[in-house]
C-alpha cells in the first residue's frame, strides 16, 4: 500500500441507508413512495412544483432525525489522517458525510440544505422548506428558490474536477452504488485507465463490480472501517 498517494472515494445511497435515509429507487421502482419521474425531472418541477417542493421539504426535514453511521464516521478519520490527496464524490444530497467531520466532500448531485435560484442563478445555504416560495437572499426574487439537487436530464456538478482528480488517481473506492447512474458508473473505468488500483465495497455484486480488482461485500458500516484501518495502519502516503 505505500505506492499510494492520490485516493478518489465514490460513496451512493447505501452507505446513507445505514442511517436510515431512504434509498433512491426501492425495488417497487418507487422513491418513497413516488414515481422518479414525478420529483426528480425538470419537468416534473415546471408540471406540479407543489408536489417536488413538498417532497424534497420531507427529505430535508428528516435530516435532523438521521445521523452519520460507522461508515461516515471512517471515512472522515481518512480525511483527517491521510496526507495525500483525497477527494469523496458522494451521489448522496444528505450532509452526513460533513457532520461526521468530513472537509474534502464533492456533492455531484447537489445538496439539499442548499437552494438554488432560477432569477439570479445563485446557490444560497437553506434549512428550511421551499414549498411557501420563500425570497431569495441574493436578488430579492420570490417564489423562484428550487431544490439545489441534479435532476434527470441535468449535468452532475463539478465534472471537471472529478476528472482531474481520477486522472491522478492511485486508489478508486466505491461504496454503497449501484454502479447503473451514470456517469459516476464509469469512474471506475476512468480509474483503471489511469492505472489505479480499484476496490468496491457494497451489499451485494453491482452492475460495474466486473471492472474491480476487489469487491468486498457486507454492510458498509462494517467493511469501511475495516478498509480505512487497514489503508492507515499500511502506509501509503509518504
Amino acid at each position: 500500500m505505500r505506492d499510494i498517494r492520490n485516493i478518489v472515494v465514490l460513496t451512493g445511497a447505501g452507505i446513507s441507508a445505514e442511517s436510515g435515509v431512504a434509498t433512491f429507487r426501492g425495488p417497487d421502482g418507487l422513491w418513497e413512495g413516488h414515481r422518479v419521474e414525478d420529483v426528480a425531472t425538470p419537468e416534473a418541477f415546471e408540471r406540479d412544483p407543489a408536489l417536488v417542493q413538498g417532497f424534497y421539504d420531507a427529505r430535508r426535514a428528516k435530516l435532523g432525525t438521521v445521523e452519520p453511521n460507522a461508515a461516515h464516521e471512517a471515512l472522515a478519520r481518512l480525511d483527517v489522517e491521510w496526507p495525500g490527496e483525497l477527494l469523496i464524490v458522494t451521489q448522496n444530497v444528505d450532509d452526513l458525510h460533513e457532520r461526521a467531520g468530513a472537509k474534502r466532500v464533492l456533492h455531484m448531485h447537489g445538496e439539499l440544505k442548499s437552494a438554488w435560484c432560477l432569477a439570479c442563478d445563485g446557490r444560497i445555504p437553506w434549512e428550511q422548506t421551499l414549498a411557501d416560495g420563500p425570497t431569495c437572499a441574493a436578488c430579492g426574487e420570490s417564489g423562484r428558490l428550487r431544490p439545489d439537487i441534479v435532476w434527470f436530464g441535468e449535468i452532475p456538478y463539478r465534472m471537471d474536477e472529478i476528472d482531474e482528480a481520477l486522472g491522478r488517481a492511485d486508489l478508486f473506492v466505491s461504496i454503497g452504488t449501484s454502479g447503473a447512474v451514470y456517469p459516476a458508473a464509469g469512474f471506475v473505468q476512468t480509474a483503471r485507465y489511469v492505472g489505479a488500483r480499484t476496490l468496491e465495497m457494497n451489499l451485494e455484486p453491482s452492475q460495474a463490480s466486473p471492472f474491480f480488482d476487489e469487491s468486498r461485500m457486507g454492510r458498509a458500516g462494517e467493511l469501511v472501517p475495516a478498509w480505512v484501518d487497514e489503508l492507515l495502519s499500511g502506509g501509503g502516503a509518504e
